[in-house]
C-alpha cells in the first residue's frame, strides 16, 4: 500500500521566517522541515561547526604535524565507495599540501573485505612500508587490524563516521563524531566530511608553530567539490553543517573551479556543472565512481580525482563510465532473477526480504536490495557467494527500522549465525556460512515482526501540499534548485487534483500525461509506471524545467497518483 500524505507546517514559525524576508512557499517548505532560524541558511563557511568540537581532533592535528616535520610516511586505507574514495582524494591532496608525505591503497573488496583487516595492513606494510597508516571512512571496527598494524610497529590514525561496536579500536587516534563521549553537534558528516575537518585542525596547528601564516597557507576550501561529492553520494542526512559543505561544493562546480576528474565525470555523464545539483552528484557523479569500487578497483576512481592532468582525467572518467554501463547490466540480470526467486512473496505477510543466489555478483547486491526494497517497501537483505562457503549480505532499510540495530538483535538471538556486521540505520552489510541462509532469513523476519508495524510497512509519499498557480514557472524552479535538498531536508513533493487530459505509454516504460488545473495545463511524467490512470486523479509531483529546443516549460514529475 501507498498513500499521499501531506506533511504537518507549523503557521507560526513559517510565518515568522516569511515575515524575516524568506519567500512565502520557501518559508512553508522550511518550517515543514524543522527549520525555524534563518540563519540555519547560512551557506557560508563561517557558519561552519568548528573543528575543535570533534573529539580527539586536536590530538590528531598534533600527532600529523609532528609526524609531517620528521618526514614519516603516511599510507591512507580507504573504503571503496564514493565517500571512501572522495576521503581519499581529499586526503591525500590536503596532506600533500602541508609538506606530509603520503601514499594510498583501495584493497580490494572481494580478497580482503571491508576495513583496515590484519590482511590488508600486511598488504600496506608488504608495498608501502608506512609508519603511519591513515584510514578514511574506516577503521571504527578494525580492532584486529590495529592490533596487526601495531605489532609491525605502524601506528594508526582512525578517520570515520560509521557507528562504532562495543569495542573500539586500539588506534594512535580516532576521529569520529560517533564514538562514544564525542560531544560534535553534527553527527552526520560523511567520511569526507570527518576527513575536511581533520585537515582544518592539522593547517590551524602548523600555523600555530608557525609553518605558515594565513596569506601562505594551503587552501582548503579548493577541496569542496570533492567533500560536497562524497557528503550527497553517502547520502547521509544533509543537517545545517553538511548543507553548507555540500553548498560550497556546488558553488564551486557552478563557477567551474572543480577539479579535473569533477568536470571529466560532469562531462561523461551528460550534465551541466554550470547548474550542478544535488541529484547530479548522487545520481550521475556518484554512481559512475561507485561503480569501480563494485565492480573492478576503485584505484580507478581515486586516480580520477587525485590528477590534474584533463586528459588522463577525462580517459579515467571514460573507463569509469563503461564500468557503471557493465554495473547496469549485471544489476538489470541480477534484478529479474531476484523477482523470480520473489514470485510468490506475499508482501501482506512478510515484514522482511531476503534473497541469496549463487550467481550473483557481490559488488551489485546493495544496489539490488536497494530496488527490491522500493518495490515491496520491506527491510531488505540480497546475498551473493564470497568463497569458500561464505555468502555476503546488503541490506537496505525502511524509515523506522535501524538495520545495523536489527542485525545486533540477529546475532544476540543467534550467536553463531552472522560471523561479521556493521552499518548505518538505513544500509549494512554481513558475512553468514552458506548454509545458515535460511535460518538466517526466519531470524531476521522474526525481528522485522517484533520491531515493525502496520503502519510503518505502508509506503507513505509526504507531500508540502498544494502549490499555488503563480509558482508553477520556470523562475519559482530556478529559486528551487537554489537550494541544498536532500537526505533529511527532502526536495519539495507538492500535491493537487488534477483532470487527466490524456495519458499514454512511453517506451512500453514510462506513463505520460497532459494535466489540468484551474484552466492550465501541465505536461507529466511517471517513470516505471505504464497503469493507467483515472479521468480525476490526486497527483504528488516535483516540478521540473524541461528545456527543448531553446524554450522551458515547466513539467510535473509524478510520484504517485490515486484516484481524486
Amino acid at each position: 500500500m501507498t498513500r499521499i500524505a501531506t506533511r504537518p507546517c507549523p503557521f507560526r514559525e513559517s510565518e515568522m521566517l516569511r515575515q524575516g524576508g524568506i519567500h512565502p512557499v520557501l518559508a512553508r517548505l522550511f518550517a515543514a522541515r524543522g527549520l525555524t532560524d534563518p540563519r540555519d541558511l547560512s551557506a557560508e563557511l563561517t557558519a561552519l561547526i568548528p573543528p575543535p568540537g570533534l573529539l580527539h581532533i586536536d590530538a590528531a592535528a598534533v600527532f600529523l604535524a609532528d609526524a609531517i616535520a620528521a618526514g614519516k610516511r603516511m599510507v591512507i586505507v580507504a573504503d571503496y565507495d564514493c565517500d571512501g574514495a572522495t576521503a581519499c582524494a581529499t586526503a591525500l591532496r590536503g596532506l600533500r599540501a602541508m609538506g606530509a608525505k603520503v601514499d594510498f591503497i583501495v584493497p580490494n573488496r572481494f580478497e580482503y573485505g571491508y576495513g583496515l583487516t590484519p590482511e590488508i595492513v600486511a598488504l600496506t606494510a608488504r608495498e608501502k612500508a608506512p609508519d603511519i597508516i591513515i584510514t578514511v571512512d574506516n577503521g571504527i571496527a578494525s580492532i584486529d587490524g590495529v592490533e596487526e598494524a601495531k605489532r609491525r610497529g605502524i601506528e594508526v590514525v582512525v578517520t570515520d563516521h560509521h557507528l562504532p561496536g562495543d569495542k573500539l579500536p586500539d588506534a594512535r587516534v580516532i576521529v569520529n563524531p560517533n564514538q562514544p563521549a564525542c560531544g560534535f553537534p553534527s553527527k552526520n558528516l560523511a567520511g569526507v566530511g570527518v576527513v575536511f575537518y581533520v585537515l582544518l585542525a592539522l593547517r590551524a596547528e602548523l600555523r600555530r608553530r608557525g609553518v605558515f601564516d594565513a596569506q601562505t597557507q594551503p587552501k582548503l576550501d579548493h577541496l569542496l567539490d570533492l567533500v560536497a561529492l562524497g557528503t550527497v553520494a553517502d547520502v547521509v542526512k544533509l543537517d545545517t553543517n553538511n548543507r553548507i559543505l555540500v553548498a560550497q561544493g556546488l558553488k564551486r562546480m557552478r563557477a567551474g573551479r572543480m577539479h579535473a576528474g569533477v568536470a571529466a565525470l560532469f562531462r561523461v555523464a551528460g550534465r551541466q556543472a554550470r547548474c550542478a545539483t544535488p541529484f547530479d552528484l548522487g545520481f550521475a557523479l556518484g554512481p559512475r565512481l561507485n561503480a569501480a569500487g563494485r565492480l573492478e578497483d576503485m584505484s580507478l576512481g581515486i586516480e580520477c580525482l587525485i590528477t590534474d592532468d584533463e586528459g588522463r582525467a577525462w580517459a579515467l572518467a571514460q573507463q569509469l563510465n563503461e564500468i557503471n554501463l557493465k554495473r547496469r547490466e549485471i544489476e538489470a540480470e541480477m534484478q529479474d532473477a531476484a523477482l523470480l526467486h520473489l514470485d510468490d512473496f506475499q508482501p501482506a505477510q512478510s515484514t522482511t526480504i531476503s534473497v541469496f543466489d549463487d550467481t550473483w555478483h557481490q559488488g551489485v547486491i546493495g544496489i539490488v536490495a536497494s530496488r527490491l526494497k522500493e518495490k515491496f517497501y520491506r527491510p531488505t537483505i540480497t546475498f551473493a557467494p564470497a568463497g569458500d562457503g561464505w555468502i555476503k549480505g546488503s541490506g537496505r532499510s525502511i524509515a523506522g527500522f535501524h538495520l545495523r540495530d536489527a542485525l545486533d538483535l540477529v546475532s544476540k538471538r543467534a550467536p553463531s549465525l552472522i560471523d561479521k556486521f556493521g552499518g548505518h540505520a538505513m544500509a549494512a552489510g554481513l558475512s553468514i556460512r552458506a548454509e545458515a541462509f535460511d535460518a538466517f532469513a526466519q531470524a531476521f523476519e522474526a525481528v522485522g515482526r517484533a520491531l515493525l508495524t502496520e503502519q510503518q510497512l505502508e509506503r507513505v509519499i509526504e507531500t508540502d501540499g498544494p502549490l499555488e498557480d503563480a509558482y508553477f514557472t520556470p523562475q519559482f524552479i530556478e529559486i528551487l534548485d537554489g537550494i541544498v535538498w536532500g537526505q533529511g531536508f527532502a526536495p519539495p513533493v507538492f500535491c493537487d487534483e488534477f483532470r487527466v487530459v490524456s495519458q499514454r505509454i512511453l517506451k512500453e516504460r514510462h506513463l505520460k500525461l497532459l494535466l489540468e488545473k484551474n484552466g492550465a495545463r501541465y505536461d507529466a511524467i511517471w517513470f516505471g509506471r505504464t497503469d493507467a490512470v483515472g479521468e480525476r486523479a490526486r497527483v504528488a509531483f516535483r516540478l521540473d524545467a524541461n528545456e527543448y529546443n531553446g524554450t522551458t516549460r515547466v513539467q510535473l514529475m509524478v510520484e504517485h497518483a490515486e484516484p481524486a
